[in-house]
């Protein structure tokens, strides 16, 4: 049974590489707690397409509308590859981190799940999750959603995107992704989405219960 929301700021910020299972959690996990759901990857994502279509992506991102995340090509693998682009560029991160920062202020609890998330707009989030697996599982993630979406495409592509993608995330110079240090590592290599789930949820309901 779900848990009463809270009327005072509780923030969950949720970390973690592409395909680990973290956007799954992080939407089960606010709506077994009444917290609101912001997917701050589907931001990047937003400013990327908007680059591919020859936008400016500082401007797009200085423009960014909630009605941005509704693009209906946004889960796309060119997207996805743009939006890491655009994701290492400083000045797209500065214009999205109050977007970003406002949305975590909400009374009643939120949760942000992205790749810094706890290390950089969120630092003194009240929990801080961080949401791992093997590339070899992710990408096999990745392409059995693709190919379920129709798209036409190798695993070994898919692994070699994961992977490179993985390498920008974590050497770029801004805000690279990494776990904070007061983050729980869940790594979902081994568990089900189930299993997953219930231990974030575990650990939040420890953190709300140390507050009381």
């Amino acid at each position: 049974m779900s848990g009463p929301a809270t009327e005072t700021r509780f923030v969950v910020a949720i970390d973690g590489p592409a395909a680990a299972g973290k956007g799954t959690i992080a939407k089960a996990v606010a709506k077994h707690f009444g917290f609101a759901y912001l997917d701050t990857g589907l931001l990047y994502r937003a400013v990327g397409a908007r680059a591919l279509l020859g936008e400016n992506p500082v401007e797009a991102a200085r423009n960014m509308e909630t009605g941005f995340l509704n693009a209906p090509n946004l889960r796309s693998a060119e997207v996805a590859n743009k939006a890491s682009e655009v994701a290492a560029l400083p000045d797209v991160r500065s214009a999205l981190f109050d977007f970003q920062r406002h949305f975590a202020q909400r009374s009643g609890g939120a949760v942000l799940d992205g790749r810094d998330i706890g290390t950089a707009i969120c630092p003194d989030a009240e929990v801080k999750l961080f949401i791992t697996a093997t590339p070899q599982t992710r990408a096999k993630r990745r392409f059995e959603e693709l190919k379920q979406s129709g798209t036409k495409i190798d695993y070994q592509t898919v692994l070699k995107d994961v992977k490179a993608r993985d390498a920008r995330d974590m050497s770029r110079k801004d805000a690279p992704l990494v776990a904070a240090e007061d983050a729980r590592v869940i790594d979902t290599t081994a568990l089900d989405i189930g299993q997953s789930i219930e231990k974030a949820i575990a650990f939040i309901r420890a953190a709300q219960n140390a507050n009381l």
